[in-house]
């Protein structure tokens, strides 16, 4: 049973609304490990979903076609549309840069997804290299996958041709993740405690190696301009790194378990990160600052129970890309829906043994996958953000906390703009 804040009635909670899964035919010898859908991703353009079904497989769905089927325009039968692991690139000719539903093998067990697309006109970072084996045009939707044997393979997603065969990390690659810029810089973050930082406009070359956690490196994120990453870990760790200069920032310290999932707001000024210690913390990259904790245990667990096997482990959290809803996966069978402005969440659904989650690319579904191989979908809950939000987000993707600390304006306002408020 889900515990909450002891001010919040369960049955006051609201449920979110449930709109279609993923599944995947399982055989009687199949019931076993190695099924995990780890990564589920939406495409920057939002023409496709992925995620990782198990047993090598990627299945890559056209994402307008599905989410048709799930709220009953042009399918044929209700209920959750079921995937074969059959279904894959034989049958009719599609024309290349159509989305089709197609599957890819990896050739081993994938733990990192992720899409990145290219800008031309964005150059790579090697400027001694005048000849390049690959030249992405402006249609070119590449997929990153990180496998089981430390590999990272890159795939077009169109044809599903293998262009990139990455090999430098010697454990498993748990999580990558593209500079939002369109430079399709790669940043693969992996058990063997390091980060690796791949140019695929210079053919796949390594660029860096951020070397500073002393355990498993579990996922990594981006700011929205990305000048600074985000790396999570083993040990409580949370690293933000300057991505200009490839150095350490600062270490954020509030955490009391292993920290397993980050993602920035999408105005760059919040940074969320989950832990096994119950907990998702709303900090401020700029300052490294907490401004808000959103607990999951109540009353909230000392630092040694959170430390432990606490049965609320917190797997995977996503900000909604309207910058005011956060979702979270745990292991209390839920995934919660949360508001940047309350302490409690605003709507809850069952999940049994959750992954991983995202939003879509408008931010009206939430993807999550689990133990089975399969993804299940909600809706986001609806609501109307206010202009000052709206104002507030704009300034930020342009401005610091620094920066906005010194503006010439009243001290509530300029509390609000720093989302100290929270």
């Amino acid at each position: 049973m889900a515990s909450f804040p002891n001010s919040v009635n369960e049955n006051e909670i609201g449920k979110a609304k449930f709109i279609g899964e993923l599944l995947v035919p399982v055989a009687p010898f199949d019931q076993k490990s190695g099924r995990e859908t780890w990564t589920v991703a939406f495409a920057p353009d939002g023409s496709y979903f992925a995620w990782s079904q198990g047993h090598r497989i990627v299945t890559l769905v056209p994402w307008s076609k599905c989410l048709k089927n799930f709220v009953g325009e042009g399918s044929t039968g209700a209920g959750p549309q079921r995937l074969s692991r059959q279904n894959s690139e034989g049958g009719t000719v599609v024309p290349v840069g159509e989305p089709r539903e197609h599957t890819i093998d990896c050739g081993d067990i994938v733990w990192g997804l992720a899409f990145g697309s290219s800008v031309p006109e964005k150059q790579s970072r090697c400027v001694n290299i005048e000849w390049h084996r690959f030249k992405f045009g402006q249609d070119q939707l590449l997929l990153a996958t990180g496998l089981n044997n430390g590999r990272v393979k890159i795939w077009d997603v169109y044809t599903g041709k293998l262009l990139l065969n990455l090999m430098d990390h010697t454990d498993i690659v748990r999580d990558l993740t593209f500079a939002p810029d369109g430079s399709l810089m790669l940043v693969s973050a992996s058990r063997d405690k390091t980060l690796r930082v791949w140019d695929l406009k210079d053919d796949g070359n390594m660029v860096k190696v951020l070397r500073g956690h002393q355990n498993w490196v579990y996922c990594s994120a981006f700011s929205p301009d990305s000048s600074v990453l985000c790396s999570v870990g083993a040990s409580k760790s949370v690293f933000l790194w300057d991505m200009d200069k490839y150095s350490l920032i600062r270490k954020l310290e509030g955490h009391h378990n292993d920290v397993v999932s980050c993602e920035f707001s999408p105005d760059g000024a919040l940074l969320a990160t989950a832990s096994y210690d119950t907990r998702v913390i709303i900090w401020d990259p700029h300052v490294g600052t907490v401004l808000l904790e959103l607990a999951h245990l109540f009353p909230p667990p000392s630092p040694i129970f959170a430390g432990g096997a606490n049965d609320r482990w917190v797997r995977s959290v996503a900000f909604c890309h309207d910058g005011r809803h956060i979702a979270s996966i745990t292991d209390d069978r839920m995934v919660r829906f949360w508001t940047i402005d309350e302490k409690s969440p605003k709507t809850i659904a069952p999940l049994i043994n959750g992954l991983c989650c995202a939003f879509s690319i408008d931010g009206s579904v939430l993807a999550a996958g689990s133990r089975d191989g399969s993804v299940h979908f909600w809706a986001c809950p609806k609501g109307i953000a206010s202009l000052q939000h709206l104002c507030r987000m704009a300034l930020r993707r342009v401005m610091s906390t620094q920066q906005v600390q010194k503006l010439p304006i009243p001290p509530r306002i300029r509390s609000y703009l720093s989302y100290q408020d929270l």
